[in-house]
């Protein structure tokens, strides 16, 4: 006999109900069915007589269909398959932090990894270099004796008992005698690839002069002091042939208020610090007008600084005008790549060598472009059984000759 549509709309879900329980329940109700009273009362009390069970023990099925897992238990295994706890440690010493990049094992250990172009080495060799335990150390910076606050930032100044920055951030020149050899390379910050290849390769005597408009400006200046490099902020400055060469959204110009270009170069010191001084970058037109660079000559002396003219204009600033301003100057005599091939920049080393040796001292300047890079590496391998001491540019700005002979040192 087939189920009737009761029966299937009312068996629970998932749960079987036999039919006898189930045709005798629907046969009562047919039966009470004939009054409509008692059917009311008795939907109403099994409603409540539901509504309480639910409410006192929960519903269990609550119409949710149910599922029958047979579970099967297995042997337990063997004593000697079974696997073994380990044994405790007494004191487990903590794990060793991994480094997370190659700078910071460098920097860790004190080895310099050159790769690629190293010294006498195959072109794709990897040379380890290993820093002289007695090589000089420069101040840490920034030193809070000699900074104050700006409105772009931290800013250089001469601090108490007239301490320098030039003097306290100074590389000091190594022992010796001889003839003198000065170099800066210009343009670093801007270019990673350039700004670490001279940081690695150049001897620490020479010289870094850092571009503000670096994107990680105070991480860059910091690594080179961290290897024995001074540094010198470069400040963008006018050209002759402004606006189709032009030095950037913070250059120093000739038509701009005294306090406009004040706050530019404040901007520009801000960016990092632990520099001797300040460079050109550009600024043949401004270094030849004397209203306009003036103010930015008194502004460099008064924060304890020295000014380096790169000797990429054909001439700098007029002598009374440094005169006046009185602060340390020097100019670079030569600069190295100003043709950028390798054979002309070999024959202005040895025009700077022979300068050297004829006056005791030389200044040049260079860009940080890799064949410049790698000519000045090539040349200063064996300065020392030549004869020839690197010295850092400071040794010409803290010349007491700086103000009248610029490219002099005592």
């Amino acid at each position: 006999m087939s189920e009737s549509s009761d029966d299937i709309l009312t068996r629970p879900l998932g749960v079987d109900v036999p039919e006898a329980g189930a045709g005798a329940g629907l046969a009562r109700l047919r039966a009470l069915g004939s009054s409509p009273r008692v059917v009311a009362g008795g939907m109403a009390g099994l409603a409540l007589a539901g509504l309480g069970s639910v409410l006192l023990l929960g519903d269990p099925k609550a119409g949710e269909p149910r599922v029958s897992v047979a579970i099967t238990q297995r042997e337990a295994l063997p004593a000697a398959a079974r696997p073994q706890a380990a044994e405790p440690v007494a004191a487990a010493e903590p794990e060793p932090k991994l480094q997370s990049s190659a700078a910071e094992v460098e920097t860790a250990s004190g080895v310099t990894v050159v790769r690629a172009g190293g010294s006498a080495a195959p072109a794709e060799a990897v040379v380890i270099r290993v820093p002289s335990p007695d090589a000089a150390k420069l101040s840490p910076a920034p030193d809070p004796r000699l900074t104050e606050r700006g409105r772009h930032g931290t800013l250089p100044k001469i601090g108490e008992g007239r301490i320098r920055p030039l003097d306290v951030y100074a590389r000091p020149e190594e022992p010796g005698t001889g003839p003198r050899i000065a170099i800066l390379l210009t343009g670093l910050g801007v270019g990673q690839a350039a700004t670490a290849s001279a940081i690695v390769k150049l001897p620490p005597a020479i010289s870094l002069a850092f571009s503000p408009y670096g994107t990680d400006a105070e991480r860059s200046a910091a690594r080179a002091r961290a290897f024995g490099h001074e540094i010198l902020l470069q400040a963008p400055m006018e050209p002759f042939d402004y606006p189709d060469s032009d030095p950037g959204p913070q250059g120093l110009l000739t038509a701009a208020k005294g306090p406009e270009n004040a706050d530019r170069l404040a901007w520009a010191m801000s960016r990092f610090s632990g520099y001797v001084g300040v460079a050109n970058f550009m600024g043949a037109k401004l270094m030849a007008d004397p209203a306009a660079f003036e103010p930015v000559l008194r502004e460099v002396a008064a924060r304890g600084l020295g000014f380096l003219d790169d000797g990429t204009a054909a001439r700098g600033a007029s002598a009374d005008l440094l005169a006046r301003t009185r602060v340390p100057t020097a100019r670079a005599e030569i600069v190295l790549d100003a043709v950028p091939r390798p054979e002309a920049i070999d024959r202005e080393l040895a025009r700077l060598e022979a300068q050297a040796r004829a006056n005791g001292f030389a200044l040049a300047s260079a860009s940080a472009q890799p064949m410049s890079i790698e000519r000045i590496a090539r040349w200063s391998r064996d300065l020392d059984a030549r004869g020839i001491r690197l010295v850092p540019v400071s040794a010409a700005l803290r010349s007491a000759k700086a103000a009248t002979r610029v490219t002099k040192a005592d």
